[in-house]
């Protein structure tokens, strides 16, 4: 069945499209206006509405074990708890798998990738994406402080068996790239380490962050994984130390693509009476001059939220400032991790510096196609927030009025007020649809082009940006209507994105004796198959780079 979408506002940088036009989709994919003739069986009138490619968040936590360990740390935040009215600040904390497809969705949100998944948790993440409705999702697998590599890598082992043990991983846990958190900081914490800088050594390894991240970087790199390493710094939140990590990690990359995750919290100096200033400016500016360097930001909202993370060393540190007061820190093997929850509120100094500092990197990176639109959900925010943050990136009206209500001590510690750029819609397309497409090297979204997957979203424009992104118009998955008017009107499945990394027999037979040895179980216990999910055709691959 041939559908044109008609006359719609269409935004889609990735082709040079923006203006009045039409799309047309058939059979899942748009494809190129017939040209013998040939009527469309469905017309859809998209006059007046702004109508771009389905958004893509490279970066939300949104399934796995930290996820779900939140749940049960806060009951009284989930939905299933009790029922809220819709306006109370608890309102939009907490929420189901079903939930957090149908709110993407309405949302206009196609693909989202949960960043931080353990091999040793694989299954159970993805058994919990597959149950996330509408959207298709993805995966990073974690590496980087897990006893292989990082014996690997004291042992002098080559750069092929390396190549060869991050291929095996990424495709038994069926991910779509590699994730390394705080590079041998939660190895050295569990031998009581309480800082951990991108140069120190892991005790009874004697091997650095920096080796480790490097290391990653090549192998990911020689495998021709699409996306780059995605990196959490050392040091994250820690004024002073968090921005010259983030400095040092930039450094190191040396030419070779590298994406630093959640900046926003590595913006961190020490400048003035409470030691807490903003260095936004300088690390945005060290992100514009180096090309080979993708961010996503991380932007604080304020709110309740709860912070997630397999950084054990960081949620260890900061559940001393737990709101409510209660906190899990999980001592696992390789990475561990914590569940902190945290109150980020606007009359306080340092969240509204927070706050500023994210908006600042975002407004003075220059190149859209390089930073990437996210809340680190929940972390900085849930994603429910994004609706305010597009006002705040497009109007610099709205961002006036939310800085005149901030404590006037953090104002004087940031330039964000004397910033005027607004992002244009062709901007927002670009850093929500075309650039993470080519990121995660899915050629075939985030763009309309004949070929794309019919993952479209129409909004109706006005002057209140949060209230036009708040709800789509309408929403094809697929080429199937899924929300219109911000309403689910259809539930369909998604699919999770993956690669098949090749895998060499030789590490396979090694890796058998190691889990063998470590855990008493084989390792196919711990990969994915899909047969262990209940539907047809859960996984769709992706090919590495040629």
């Amino acid at each position: 069945m041939l559908t044109q979408l008609k006359g719609g506002h269409v935004v889609d940088p990735a082709n040079g499209r923006d203006g009045t036009g039409d799309v047309y989709v058939e059979d899942g994919r748009i494809v190129a206006a017939p040209g013998d003739g040939r009527r469309p069986d469905t017309v859809i009138d998209c006059a007046g509405l702004v109508v771009m490619a389905g958004a893509i968040d490279i970066h939300s936590h949104i399934a796995g074990g930290h996820v779900n360990t939140a749940r049960l740390l806060l009951p009284e935040f989930a939905r299933a708890f009790q029922a809220r009215p819709e306006k109370t600040p608890l309102a939009k904390v907490g929420w189901t798998t079903e939930e957090t497809g149908r709110r993407y969705a309405q949302m206009g949100f196609t693909l989202v990738v949960e960043p931080a998944m353990a091999p040793s948790a694989a299954l159970h993440t993805h058994l919990e994406l597959a149950d996330i409705p509408i959207i298709d999702r993805a995966t990073l697998v974690v590496l980087g402080n897990d006893d292989l590599l990082m014996s690997m890598i004291r042992d002098g082992e080559s750069a092929e068996a390396i190549e060869d043990y991050v291929a095996w991983s990424v495709s038994a846990s069926k991910a779509l790239g590699v994730k390394c958190i705080n590079a041998g900081g939660s190895a050295a914490f569990k031998e009581n380490a309480r800082a951990f800088d991108f140069d120190d050594t892991v005790p009874d390894y004697g091997v650095s962050s920096r080796a480790i991240v490097k290391t990653l970087q090549h192998a990911v790199t020689g495998l021709r994984i699409p996306h780059p390493l995605h990196v959490h710094c050392n040091n994250l939140g820690v004024p002073g130390r968090s921005a010259a990590s983030a400095e040092a990690t930039i450094a190191a990359a040396e030419g070779v693509p590298l994406h630093l995750a959640h900046i926003q919290f590595y913006g961190y100096g020490t400048e003035g009476k409470r030691h807490f200033s903003s260095q936004g400016a300088q690390l945005a500016a060290l992100v514009n001059a180096r090309p080979e360097i993708t961010v996503d930001i991380g932007q604080v909202m304020f709110g309740q939220t709860v912070t997630i993370s397999s950084d054990e060393l960081l949620q260890f540190t900061g559940s001393r400032a737990a709101s409510p007061r209660k906190s899990v820190i999980q001592d696992a093997d390789a990475n561990g991790g914590g569940v902190v929850p945290i109150h980020y509120r606007q009359a306080n100094f340092y969240n509204a510096l927070q706050w500023a500092i994210g908006l600042e990197m975002f407004l003075l990176i220059e190149d859209p196609s390089r930073c990437f639109f996210t809340t680190d959900h929940p972390n900085g925010a849930p994603f429910t927030a994004y609706p305010d943050l597009f006002a705040l990136l497009m109007d610099r009206e709205v961002r006036a009025r939310w800085i005149a209500a901030l404590p006037k001590a953090a104002v004087a510690m940031t330039g964000l007020a004397g910033i005027e750029r607004e992002y244009t819609l062709a901007q927002i397309a670009t850093m929500t649809r075309a650039a993470p497409a080519r990121l995660l090297g899915t050629p075939d979204r985030g763009h309309l082009a004949p070929g794309a997957v019919a993952d479209i979203a129409a909004y109706r424009p006005g002057g209140d940006k949060a209230q036009m992104f708040a709800k789509a118009a309408l929403l094809l998955k697929d080429g199937e209507t899924v929300v219109r008017d911000g309403a689910v009107v259809k539930r369909t499945r998604g699919r999770t994105l993956t690669l098949d990394t090749p895998r060499e027999k030789a590490m396979t037979k090694r890796l058998d004796r190691w889990f063998d040895e470590k855990y008493g179980l084989p390792a196919r216990w711990f990969e994915v198959g899909a047969g262990a999910l209940s539907q047809d055709a859960p996984f769709q691959e992706v090919a590495c780079r040629t």
